[in-house]
């Protein structure tokens, strides 16, 4: 079905705000999920509800919470999301740095113990808002793992996003590159298990090793796994993720010594660099036009389209969907909705 995403909007932020959220949460989480449906992220838009509504039951997701400072050392942070949404406390921790890095000119932040902060690009636009530079590092912990090692044969850590982001000049956009460092994220293959869709070879393996088309098997007793991105080098910045945002920034990894349950936990380290500290923002746009416009002369190979940069799919995306609305399949809406008549919600 396709879905007017203000009506979707509306839906959810009633669902979340009678679910217990204070206007302002309900907004803000409502904000993201249905902006990562607009620009093409399903995986990390409304079909999240019904998770989050599960831990929430759980209490595993605490409501209303806002991000705690636990330590400054000058321009470097430490956060706690207090298991608070991810949208909300990853937020205010990227507010937080952002004032900082403008302040000094580089700014690193530690986000611990976030719920789901969702797709992280998010947090990269937010940063180019401001005109900074970011980079971000992102694992996950509280429940089982999903990615298996390059030559493992089953699962030892989560999709792991990185994403690096640049601002707008006065002639180019924004570039933002926000990527799972599995193959495939998770969410994708929740889509396409409701949908009933056979994904492409060599993204997934089933419980014994073995390639599979079938995303149904990451909901078995026995689950697969997903495969890295570039073999051993999408491994080896998974592992880098895991390592700098569990390890360095102190919110844990997913190593079998720490709790595992249903929760969705995230950990962040973040670097904020003001570009105009290192060199002229004039000269800086020239470039990046410059080569921008230098790689999409590149003549596509034979059935490729033009070629593009990060961002530029989001960007279509959004213009599409605004004005076609936002296809979810129906086994999506039907769990949505299920969870949203537990509050007495009707879309």
């Amino acid at each position: 079905m396709q879905i007017d995403h203000n009506e979707l909007h509306k839906f959810i932020e009633a669902l979340l705000t009678a679910a217990g959220s204070s206007p302002t949460e309900a907004k803000i989480v409502t904000d993201h999920l249905v902006l990562a449906n607009l620009s093409g992220h399903d995986s990390h838009g409304v079909g999240m509800i019904p998770a989050y509504m599960t831990n929430l039951k759980a209490g595993l997701l605490h409501l209303n919470q806002h991000v705690e400072t636990v330590q400054q050392n000058g321009s470097m942070l430490v956060f706690d999301g207090r298991a608070g949404y991810g949208q909300v406390v990853a937020r205010e921790a990227m507010e937080h740095t952002i004032k900082v890095a403008q302040e000094t000119g580089l700014a690193l932040s530690a986000l611990r113990n976030a719920h789901h902060i969702g797709r992280v690009g998010t947090y990269g636009e937010q940063c180019a808002d401001a005109g900074l530079v970011s980079l971000h590092f992102v694992n996950v912990t509280g429940h089982r793992p999903l990615v298996a090692p390059h030559r493992g044969s089953d699962a030892r850590y989560g999709t792991n996003p990185i994403c690096i982001s640049l601002p707008d000049t006065a002639e180019e956009p924004r570039i933002i590159l926000d990527f799972a460092t599995s193959k495939v994220a998770l969410g994708k293959l929740r889509v396409a298990n409701n949908s009933g869709k056979k994904f492409a070879e060599g993204l997934v393996i089933d419980k014994h090793g073995n390639p599979t088309t079938d995303p149904g098997v990451m909901w078995e007793e026995k689950v697969g796994a997903l495969l890295p991105i570039g073999e051993h080098k999408g491994y080896g910045l998974a592992l880098m993720c895991e390592l700098l945002s569990g390890a360095i920034g102190g919110g844990g990894t997913i190593q079998p010594g720490n709790h595992r349950d249903t929760r969705i936990i995230n950990s962040m380290l973040t670097i904020l660099i003001d570009p105009a500290r290192l060199t002229d923002t004039n000269y800086i746009g020239g470039e990046m036009k410059a080569m921008c416009d230098y790689v999409r002369q590149s003549p596509p190979r034979e059935g490729q389209d033009n070629v593009i940069l990060p961002g530029d799919p989001e960007r279509e995306q959004r213009r599409l969907r605004r004005t076609n609305g936002i296809e979810i399949d129906n086994e999506t809406w039907r769990q949505i909705t299920e969870a949203a008549e537990e509050y007495g919600v009707r879309p």
